[in-house]
Order: structure tokens, then sequence, then C-alpha cells
């Protein structure tokens, strides 16, 4: 390994800039000669000198280059220095001329002037004492920036994160963290608890010791939301924490009282059961609780006309509702707040359209919204109508940066919706229902339409669960089979599955067929059937038609190792087609991707030429060009053109193979679901029912028939703590 270099030098000028992350490329004068530096260097301007610290590289574009590790700003001493630093605008109000008059005026005292007594600066014309207390606001700020960098940087935190953490804890950060270092634990930095313990005895930073068993309760509450749970019973959380800190579970629960005590955590008490919440978490179900009581406690004007309007309908569009149907349809038209449910072949689409219509026909502007891209889509198709992602329907507020996304839409700027109807509920987690929540109007109308058995949302909370188990929540499930999908045996497997049955195997004539296989021979025929024999047998697209979902990420049949054998298999090295390797990966031209995290600041542009920003977790697209020198990535999701720079690839996975979880929201015309050597904590029923839903021509399922029969007979549904149904019993 290159050892590592210092520099010392002026910035001359600064080539490009990202504010959010604090990456720089800047022309350095050091020692007579300028030297192009890259790097993050958190915040630099023209005229300071750094100490940057990294090893020089030769770019295969850009050539010859220093490329930083870190960087020390140190503000110019000499008059001169301090002239062309003010110069440069970095403080407002001050220009070229403005800054000689300053340094004509006070010289090396300026930047003394300016921090610890800006009244003087009235003393140059132009200069107010409101833009006098401006330029001494900009300049602390600037300052403790560059402290928080600097110590931040000691305890090998990023520049990039040192601006997120700054920004969070503002001038204070290095006082606040000093003196309790277990603020790393929690929001902006979300450090792992043990890493923050060595960081405190490297430093010798000792907090008062309540704060420590404070943070192990924040850590461990935070690194459950991973796990769905918006809170912990308390004899878990008094345990897990215990476990951290070395202390007796008994000292937890004396630790735990007073932190409730001091409003640093919240409890909600039921069934003689404690459960133990972060503030933010705890919020947001009462919010949601709270808004949806207000929702449906506020009338609905009775027209008399709700059953001859679907009688009209239904001789309109030559069709017979079905009562549970037709009771949908009634609840959607009889309350402000409805959730409708049921399995693959119920009609979910049937009652959409017609609500849909019948409120449309009323003059209600209606508003189509689905957590995904993909189910957006899906519902735009099946309706007719546009269909926005809940992020889009809400739109993000770039201008608020920051760590938590934050909307336009919202309580001071409500919908232009009357009625907003929400698909695919499983997939929305409690943040992002109470963020939509916020922005109806209060007159306005929800229908939450969604498939109770399919697996949670990946974020924190049940909601759709939770509003189910609650009776007062409006609500239809529909059970009834329609005979056109029950002719399918995707349909009739999926239902069999829910009632606990075995599968039908099913044979080449259906749409369902189950193979045995298992170890490599499973691994090998998964390959066949992607690669040669669907597409042989079915024309199917082997890339854009097919998709392998995938119960685990590691092992033999993991998406890991399959996505590996498939991009070989179906986008092999060839001479022509561009490809770049970062880390293990290889990315080539041609090849499936998904987007793995909401990014809401990535910019995009579509067919049509509008532009736009975010790219969001399950997005599916395919690379259509790669550039190595850059390194960059043209990926094409749907009608957008997304370009990835280097740090952005991290959001990206191949999509040949994807987890049955990431897979939600989303339809394929065909599925491949190996189901041998699945881990014993992933062998559950409903993901298995996932999994086969989401085929909407064939699914195919090679594996192991005890391993399928395990799936079938585990009933029971992953385990998520939450008080949202008991918290909405309790206001109603």
């Amino acid at each position: 390994m290159a050892e590592l270099l210092q520099m010392k030098g002026t910035v001359e000028h600064i080539v490009y800039s990202n504010p959010s992350n604090g990456y720089h490329v800047i022309e350095l004068m050091a020692e007579q000669d300028v030297v192009t530096v890259v790097g993050d260097l958190g915040e630099v301007n023209e005229g300071e000198e750094v100490l940057v610290t990294g090893k020089f590289i030769t770019h295969p574009t850009f050539g010859f280059q220093f490329q930083a590790q870190s960087c020390i700003v140190q503000m110019p001493e000499t008059s001169r220095g301090i002239l062309r630093y003010l110069s440069c605008g970095v403080l407002p109000h001050i220009g070229p001329a403005t800054a000689k008059k300053i340094v004509a005026r006070f010289g090396e005292d300026s930047f003394s002037v300016i921090a610890n007594h800006p009244e003087k600066l009235t003393d140059i014309k132009g200069i107010s004492g409101q833009k006098a207390k401006e330029i001494s606001q900009e300049f602390h700020r600037r300052q403790g920036l560059r402290e928080a960098i600097l110590f931040l940087g000691q305890i090998g935190i990023s520049a990039a994160k040192a601006m997120t953490i700054y920004r969070h804890f503002g001038p204070a950060t290095v006082d606040a963290i000093s003196q309790n270092p277990y603020l790393l634990c929690g929001a902006p930095a979300y450090l792992k608890f043990s890493e923050v313990d060595v960081i405190a005895q490297q430093k010798d930073l000792q907090p008062e010791g309540h704060l420590r068993m404070w943070a192990a309760f924040e850590y461990v509450l935070r690194y459950n939301l991973n796990n769905g749970h918006t809170c912990l019973p308390a004899h878990q959380l008094c345990d897990k924490a215990a476990g951290l800190v070395g202390q007796t579970e008994e000292e937890m629960q004396h630790q735990l009282e007073n932190a409730l005590e001091e409003k640093y955590l919240f409890e909600k008490e039921y069934n003689q059961k404690r459960y133990i919440f972060l503030e933010d978490l705890y919020r947001c179900e009462k919010n949601i609780a709270q808004t949806l009581v207000q929702m449906l406690e506020r009338p609905v004007k009775e027209t008399g006309q709700w059953s001859r309007n679907i009688d009209v309908l239904e001789k309109s569009q030559g069709i017979q509702y079905a009562q549970l149907q037709r009771q949908a349809i009634e609840t959607a038209l009889k309350n402000r707040v409805m959730v409708l449910t049921g399995g693959p072949g119920t009609g979910k689409t049937t009652i959409v359209n017609a609500i849909l219509h019948l409120f449309e026909q009323q003059m209600d502007r209606v508003a189509l919204a689905a957590p995904t891209g993909r189910a957006a889509k899906r519902l735009s198709e099946l309706t007719g109508k546009e269909a926005k992602t809940i992020h889009r329907l809400l739109e993000v507020d770039f201008s608020k940066g920051g760590e938590i996304v934050q909307f336009i839409h919202n309580e001071r700027n409500p919908l232009r919706a009357d009625v907003v109807i929400v698909d695919e509920m499983s997939m929305v987690d409690v943040k992002l229902f109470e963020s939509l929540l916020s922005a109806l109007r209060p007159s306005a109308r929800l229908i939450l339409v969604g498939d109770a058995d399919q697996l949670p949302s990946v974020g924190p909370g049940n909601v759709l669960g939770e509003l189910l188990r609650c009776e007062k929540i409006p609500s239809v499930r529909l059970t009834e089979i329609f005979r056109q999908a029950a002719q399918s045996l995707i349909v009739s497997n999926a239902h069999r599955i829910v009632e606990g049955e075995m599968p039908l195997q099913g044979g080449k004539t259906d749409d369902f067929f189950f193979m045995e296989s298992g170890g490599a021979d499973c691994q090998q025929l998964v390959c066949d059937l992607v690669a040669t024999r669907l597409p042989r047998s079915y024309q199917f697209d082997p890339v854009r038609d097919i998709q392998v979902l995938c119960p685990s990420r590691k092992g033999l049949l993991g998406t890991e190792t399959m996505n590996e054998l498939l991009q070989a298999l179906l986008n092999p090295s060839q001479s022509g087609k561009r490809e770049l390797k970062r880390g293990n990966r290889i990315w080539r031209q041609g090849d499936k991707v998904m987007q793995i995290c909401n990014d809401y600041d990535i910019q995009y542009e579509k067919d049509d030429g509008e532009n736009g920003a975010g790219a969001y977790n399950g997005d599916i697209g395919y690379i259509e060009q790669v550039d190595p020198s850059e390194p960059a990535l043209l990926v094409r999701f749907d009608d957008r053109k997304v370009l990835y720079c280097a740090e952005q690839m991290e959001e990206l996975e191949l999509a040949y193979a994807v987890t049955i979880h990431k897979s939600q929201g989303c339809e394929f015309p065909a599925v491949v679901i190996p189901v041998a050597e699945t881990p014993q904590r992933l062998q559950y029923r409903n993901l298995l029912y996932t999994g086969v839903t989401r085929a909407r021509k064939l699914c195919v399922l090679p594996g192991r028939k005890r391993t399928v029969a395990t799936m079938v007979q585990n009933s029971r549904h992953q385990l998520r703590y939450s008080c949202l149904s008991k918290m909405l019993e309790e206001c109603l």
C-alpha cells in the first residue's frame, strides 16, 4: 500500500464541489506548483490554506492528481491572505471592494473583529448592523464546521459524514460529542454501539454513566427498526441493552424508568405489557391513529344514491358485482377511510376501477399512488389513469437537505385531491404513511388496497396488518376467486398456500409447476431454465421477462451467487461491450440492475426531455452505457435515464436474481423461485406466497418438496412489535 503524503498549499481555484457531501476538485498552489486535488475535503474556499493527506494517482482521463483522504483548513494569517479569502465571496455582503475596506481598516485583526466584535464592521460604508450580524453568523458557522470536520476526522469519521453530523448538531457539535460521544449511536451518524465504545475509550471521553446506558437503549431500538419493530417490550429492551453495557438487567430497568421520566424514551402499556419507543416512532404511530380517527369521525354527506349509482355502473359496464364486491364499493362510498384486501383473482382491480369511476362521476379529484415505481406503473395500466409513487405524489422537498426526507405536500400544503387510492399497502411503513396522512385535506377520503397475506414493509411497522386488526376501521376482505382467475394454477396455488395446503405440482401445459432438485443440481437447473428452457418453450426474453426470486441473499441459491452465474450466462464479457470493475462487482453494458435504497437527489432525464430527481428502492433498470474512465454508468429505468458516478454505484445491485422481499410491488411475466437450501428462518408461508404472486404468466419452483411443505405449514407471520392498532382502539 502506497505511503500517505502530506501537502500544504493555498486553494487557487475550485473546479468542482458538491455541497451535500463535501467532495471537491481543487487546484492547490503548493510550493510554486499547481496541483489538482480531489476527495472529500469538507468545506473549502478559494484563498484558504489547507493541509491535505493522501497519495498521488494517475486518472485515466484527468491524469496526474492528488487523491486526498483528509483535509485540514488553516485560515490565512497575513493581511494579503485575509484579503484574498474575503474577496472570494465566502461571507455574505462582502465582495472584493468591501473586503479591501475591511482589511485596510482592521488588517490582520479582521477575522477577530468579524468573529468577536461584528458591530465594528458598521464603520465600513455599506455594512449595516443587520449585515454585520449575518456576516459574523456565517463566519462562526464555517469555523464550527471546520472544527467539527477536524475533530470527527480524528476519530475516523469522513468529511462527508462530519458535514451531515454538523448540520444536525450545529455549532455545538464538538462540545456535544466531547461531552457525550454516544450521541454518535443516534441520528444522523448511526454508528454501532461497539464502535462508539472504542472511540470513547481511545479519546478518554467518559460521559456520565447514565448517558452510555441510555444510548444502549436507543441503539437497540434503532437497530430493531431494521427488523420492522416500531417498539420493543420493556423486558426485552433491558435484556439486550444490559448485554451491550455489561450491567445487570435490574440496573437497566432502573435506568429505563429515568429515561422515560426525562422523555428520552416513550412507552405505551396494554394488557399489562409495556412497550418502549423512540420519540420519532412513538409520534409516528400516535399521529397516524389520531389522524385516522379524525377522518372517520368526519361525516360523509348522505346522498341516498349510492346503490342506484352502482346499479347504473353495472349496466353501463355490462357486469354484475358479487355480493362482497358490491359491499366493498358501498363501504368506500360511505366512509372517509376504507381498507380493501384480497388475494390474486378476487377482483380488487375491478373494485378499484368501480370506485374510481363513481368518485370521478361526482367530480371528485382522485389521486392514485403506490409505494414503488413498478407498482405505480402497474396501477396505471390496470386503471388507465396516471398513478404516482407516494414519494412523487407528496414531492420530496430537496431544499431542506438533511438525512430525513421531507415533502412539499404536508399539513400546511395539502394535496389537491378529494380521494386518494393507495395500492400495495402491505409495503407502506409507518413513516411514509404518516407523511401521506399529514398531506391529506381534512375532507379527503382514503382508500387503502393491499394483500394482507404478503410480506410486510421493509421499513418499520406493519400498517396494513395493524389497520385490519382494529375492527373499527371499515374494511372488506375479498375471498371469492372468479372463474377466469380460477383457471390459473398460479392463482389457485397461491390460495392453497395461504390456506396451509401444498400447491399442486402442475405440468408443462400449466402456468405453475414444481421440479424436484437440490444443491448444485438445483443451481444448474435454475440457470438452464432462465437461459435456455423457458425462452425456448415460451418465447420469454431471458433478461426482461424472467425474474429469479430467491428467499435469501447468501448460499448456493442466494442472489449473490445466482447473479454472478446468470450475468456470465446472459450477458457475458465480449469484445466491444464495455465494463468496469468496482470491488468484487463487474458492471457490464446490458446488465439488469436494481436500485437498493431511496436516493432523492440523484438526477434523471426522461425521454421527453423533462429533468427531475429521485431513484427509489426496488426500481429495476438496464445499463445502457459504461464509462470505465470516469467511472460512470448510465442506467435506464423505463422512460428515465440516470447517470451513476463512482460513489453512487453502491446504490445498485445486479438484478438477474433478487430477493422475494425486494420483489414486493412488482409483477413479472415469469418467475423462478429456488426452494432448496433455504435457511430455516426464511421457511415461512407468506414469503413463499409473496414470491408466487409476483408471477403473471408462469411460476416455476425448482427445489425440495419438503422445503415447500415446511414453508406452507409455517403460518407465522414475521413478528413485528407495534402499538398502532391499540392506539386506534384507544382513540375510537
